[in-house]
């Protein structure tokens, strides 16, 4: 029962944060190291990963008129404008693929602890706030996923590529990204939420196969119960963050990553210092 009760607690963290851009691996590595669960090392890394699959089914719930390009309700054009944004979301994964494909275990071994967390966390942060000083009096250039071209969804693959260092924020890092080049807000919150939807498939079926799929009954129920919880907390929080965002900017979720990196940082080195 305590460890069911740990794995809501870790649902919880990943649904609020997979979409805020404050890092849902970097924050989920953190409280499982606080938590600590009496489950084995090599099923945590892989649960950290795959519970994002219920996260993706809220956006997938939330948008599936925008993401449906079979939907009878749409016109012809609507149909391959969808189809569209399809091939614009595939674009914009390749570099992320690529990189996670070649790099997945070296990662892995050198980024998923405390202090490369804290650092890439404290890194964002500043970058979040600079941006948005930096366009606080200028529009935004492109205001519908439509006006992305093939540079631009390159640049925000390169930015997405970069999240795979824990602590970065694949939604912050490629909202950073789209910002930097004259997306709204909208678009690049949006946009991020459906390159996430085969980023993570493919993150997760990576992290399973690797596992070896060699679940116990205790481990299924658990994995299962996490995707719930995050499917549930996702949703609340993606329509927060859409509403928050219209009157907005970024600069709160910059200030708390800054703290948050900077307590972890001090946290780490009394850890060691007690040790």
């Amino acid at each position: 029962m305590l460890d069911a009760l740990k794995v809501i607690i870790l649902g919880i963290v990943e649904g609020i944060t997979e979409w805020l851009p404050v890092s849902s691996t970097g924050h989920l590595i953190l409280v499982g190291d606080v938590l600590s669960p009496n489950l084995s090392h090599d099923f945590m890394e892989m649960f950290n990963v795959v519970i994002q699959l219920g996260a993706i089914m809220a956006v997938v719930v939330l948008y599936f008129h925008k993401l449906n390009p079979f939907s009878p309700k749409k016109t012809h054009k609507q149909k391959l404008l969808t189809w569209q944004m399809w091939i614009k979301v595939a674009i914009a994964c390749v570099p992320a693929a690529v990189v996670g494909i070649l790099l997945n275990d070296w990662l892995d071994s050198v980024f998923y602890k405390p202090l490369p967390v804290s650092i890439m966390l404290i890194v964002y942060g500043i970058l979040f706030i600079v941006v948005e000083n930096r366009n606080k009096n200028r529009k935004p250039e492109v205001t519908k996923i439509s006006e992305l071209d093939i540079r631009m969804l390159l640049w925000i693959g390169a930015f997405q590529m970069l999240a795979l260092i824990p602590g970065t924020s694949r939604s912050g890092a490629t909202i950073v990204g789209a910002l930097l080049i004259g997306v709204s807000r909208e678009v690049a919150a949006e946009f991020t939420f459906f390159l996430a939807i085969p980023v993570m498939f493919g993150a997760s079926l990576l992290k399973l196969v690797k596992f070896g799929f060699a679940f116990t009954g205790a481990e299924v129920g658990y994995l299962m119960l996490g995707c719930i919880v995050s499917f549930g907390l996702s949703i609340v929080a993606i329509k927060f963050l859409m509403n928050y965002i219209k009157k907005n900017d970024f600069k709160v979720f910059g200030y708390y990553r800054i703290i948050l990196g900077a307590i972890i940082i001090i946290m780490t080195v009394v850890k060691a210092f007690l040790a």
